[in-house]
């Protein structure tokens, strides 16, 4: 509904709020679902009660940071709707939506999952609790301060919480160990490394784009490198590495694509990243023959990760079924 609303303005008055409200009426809904997860027990005899692990207190911050989203979606939309004149937020407006929705929701999603998996994948050491607190801090703090329209201090405050979080997950320590590789790219610990690396990078362009940014490219070059450098980089290396493992699966398809989706990501990446800020703030004009290029590589990075799942459900499938069949048949 919001893109028929947004793209051919068609009754967008009231396509705006009712879209909203059913992005409300889900996130609730999931919130309700997850409500009715039990806390496994303490031990017989145990009188201490169990503390809240540290990646599960990121991932409900992350969840609390997309419940406030859809509320300000949709406060924004009815207010939009009644008294507004054009199809879109304003730029100022935007900027509070979009630190919520990335720095608010995804981030500490992200993070509270990498405390919990990465320790075993990538064999490094546990997550340093001060500083993983710490870097929860200063991007709650950060969010916060973005959504009340400190944009600098905000930035600022979020560029250190991407240094802090590298440095609790140990990522730039040496492991005790091989990685845990089995099924996927042998270079997957590499790619977990340049997500943060692209983190970082989001959270440094970002404190540029406050004090410098004149027609939005250091802004879209900053929330790219959080989008696809880290977030899609993080998805396209642990996705191959868990989903196949929840249908039974023990391997992906082809580790060459997985390898070529993620070469291609980089790449798509990198030009639209480093070409953004050249072609919009009008220093280098041959930056903007870069920006298509940049989408198609990342276009077909997407593509060849969807396909290498795809294969991989529909060929592991086909053999577990096979399998069971002779199993059966032998019995």
């Amino acid at each position: 509904m919001r893109w028929v609303a947004n793209i051919y303005g068609w009754h967008w008055r009231v396509l705006f709020p009712v879209s909203a409200g059913f992005e409300v009426i889900a996130v609730l809904l999931f919130l309700a679902a997850a409500s009715q997860h039990k806390p496994s027990e303490p031990a017989p005899g145990s009188h201490a009660k169990r503390r809240m692990e540290l990646w599960m207190i990121s991932v409900l911050l992350g969840t609390v940071g997309l419940t406030a989203l859809v509320i300000f979606n949709f406060v924004e939309c009815v207010r939009l709707a009644a008294s507004g004149t054009l199809l879109a937020f304003p730029h100022g407006l935007d900027q509070k939506y979009l630190v919520l929705l990335a720095w608010g929701f995804l981030v500490p999603v992200v993070w509270g999952f990498s405390a919990r998996w990465l320790p075993t994948f990538l064999a490094i050491a546990k997550l340093h609790p001060r500083l993983f607190r710490e870097a929860l801090i200063l991007d709650v703090g950060g969010v916060l301060c973005g959504a009340a329209g400190w944009t600098k201090v905000a930035t600022v405050l979020l560029a250190l919480s991407a240094v802090a979080i590298a440095l609790s997950l140990h990522l730039t320590q040496r492991p005790h160990g091989p990685a845990k590789v089995r099924g996927i790219h042998p270079s997957f610990p590499t790619f977990i490394r340049l997500a943060y690396a692209w983190l970082i990078v989001a959270g440094s362009m970002g404190v540029w784009a406050a004090f410098s940014d004149v027609h939005g490219g250091i802004w879209g070059a900053s929330r790219h490198a959080l989008t696809v450098g880290f977030a899609a980089t993080m998805v396209f290396s642990i996705g191959p590495r868990i989903l196949p493992h929840f249908a039974g699966i023990q391997s992906i398809f082809s580790k060459r694509l997985m390898l070529l989706s993620l070469l291609f990501l980089q790449t798509g990446c990198l030009l639209r990243v480093s070409s953004e800020p050249l072609a919009y703030e009008g220093i280098v004009s041959l930056a903007w023959k870069v920006l298509p290029i940049s989408g198609m590589l990342e276009l077909s990075g997407v593509l060849i990760f969807a396909a290498n799942l795809a294969l991989t459900f529909l060929c592991g499938r086909s053999a577990f079924a096979i399998k069971s069949t002779s199993e059966h048949s032998l019995a």
